[in-house]
């Protein structure tokens, strides 16, 4: 059976074309995810978990306000570039400036939201470092350009150079025992090189730059679908990080190095849904228009296989986590093994939410992923508040874990216009087509 449904794949048109696609897409994460790890790890415990954790909250706190850099625009841009590939030049030039405005608002946002922390001068100084190196966020309209053509073999290219400089970078500064503020210029330096790779990829396959132009009425268009993604791009960032601003806050510095290795290792695997679900956004968009049963049958066979990932990921993590945080990270951070066990099994769940957020952007209801993901992150948050106090880094794991089951799977029970993506959600889950035959 399953050999007859590859060999029906291989006969669609554009079956090769997303399968190559995606192919890079995941072939680069998986190698990132391996030297990324490889080397995070021998970062971690060069400065162990204290400084780690520092530089952890750091970078949380940047990225809770880096969405509003991105102005919600990206899986709007590719929707639009699909659609009306006529209108290039204004969609990327358009998007390109949109996104330098919103990294100012990020920057006067952090700024604002500083003297409001405890932090001393030195975690400020790390925020500010790592808050210039998203200014070069906006060449990633050349991303999303080459996503909407099905080439991300081109990206792949600029990313893999980025990712063998900002690794061997990172190497001779443990190597020289350079001082913490070294490690967050890497985030600055990635940001640069990774936008200098994006942009020669982009002219060599003769593409013009200064052929991009502005227009007010694409502005307002993209605006106009991408607003409420702009906030719940903001209550994502919160809910994704929010766990290890409270912690420092809470417990200190060394609870979020423990806390933000175990996270490390579980959101490791989270570039899979992104890598499948970006390839065949297309693939879906276009089934959506010329066949609505096929539409339906892509969703569900894409929710089955988030959860057998997520899952074959989550089981064996559970019951070897002690053994691989000791293997990994040595025994200066077992703390974190209690934490990864509970942290493991979001990804069954964060799976799900990335698939079902192509749906509800294929079907135009952009407004309730705002609303999911507000209140997955109320929820977290408040969660948080209690559980922290009262069974520590632990309970910032279960808080993220409830957060996102709620967000992702049970907020569709309640949504008439989604209980249709709560049932494939549920047989999914249950594994129904399994049994079904």
């Amino acid at each position: 059976m399953c050999l007859k449904k590859i060999i029906a794949l291989r006969k669609q048109s554009n079956f090769r074309k997303y399968f190559a696609n995606t192919s890079w897409i995941l072939g680069e994460r998986i190698l990132r995810m391996g030297v990324s790890l490889f080397v995070g790890i021998y970062v971690a415990r060069y400065l162990g978990p204290e400084r780690f954790g520092l530089l952890s909250y750091a970078s949380s706190f940047v990225g809770i306000f880096a969405a509003l850099a991105t102005f919600g625009l990206d899986e709007v841009v590719v929707r639009e570039l699909v659609k009306t590939p006529e209108q290039r030049e204004k969609i990327l030039g358009t998007s390109f400036l949109l996104k330098l405005v919103g990294t100012l608002l990020m920057w006067a946002a952090i700024l604002v939201a500083i003297p409001f922390t405890e932090n001393d001068f030195q975690t400020n100084i790390l925020i500010i470092i790592i808050a210039f190196g998203v200014l070069f966020q906006a060449f990633n309209v050349i991303d999303l350009s080459f996503q909407a053509d099905v080439k991300s073999k081109y990206v792949v290219h600029a990313q893999f150079v980025q990712l063998i400089i900002s690794s061997i970078v990172k190497i001779i500064l443990v190597f020289n025992e350079a001082p913490l503020i070294w490690f967050a210029s890497v985030f600055f330096l990635d940001a640069i090189v990774l936008a200098l790779g994006l942009v020669f990829t982009y002219l060599h396959n003769s593409n013009k730059i200064f052929s991009w132009k502005w227009s007010y009425e694409t502005s307002k268009n993209l605006l106009h679908d991408s607003w409420p993604l702009i906030f719940a791009g903001i209550v994502v960032s919160v809910y994704m990080k929010i766990d290890q601003l409270m912690i420092k806050e809470m417990l200190g510095a060394k609870e979020v190095g423990l806390y933000a290795a175990a996270v490390k290792l579980s959101e490791a695997w989270y570039f899979i849904p992104m890598a499948i679900a970006s390839s065949l956004y297309p693939a879906i968009i276009n089934a959506r228009v010329f066949q609505k049963e096929v539409y339906y049958q892509k969703i569900q066979n894409l929710f089955d296989l988030m959860v057998w990932i997520a899952v074959s990921i989550a089981l064996p993590t559970t019951f070897l986590s002690t053994l691989v945080v000791e293997f990994l990270y040595g025994k200066e951070y077992l703390g974190s093994s209690s934490v990864l066990i509970i942290h493991i099994w979001t990804a069954v769940f964060v799976f799900l939410g990335v698939a079902s957020s192509k749906y509800l952007l294929a079907e135009n209801f952009i407004k309730k992923t705002f609303y999911r993901t507000f209140i997955g992150a109320l929820l977290n948050i408040i969660m948080n508040y209690y559980l922290i106090r009262i069974i520590g880094i632990e309970g910032a794991a279960i808080s993220t874990l409830v957060s996102h089951f709620f967000a992702a799977y049970l907020y569709d029970f309640f949504d008439k216009d989604l209980r249709n993506m709560f049932i494939f959600k549920t047989k999914s889950l249950l594994f129904y087509r399994l049994y079904a035959k």
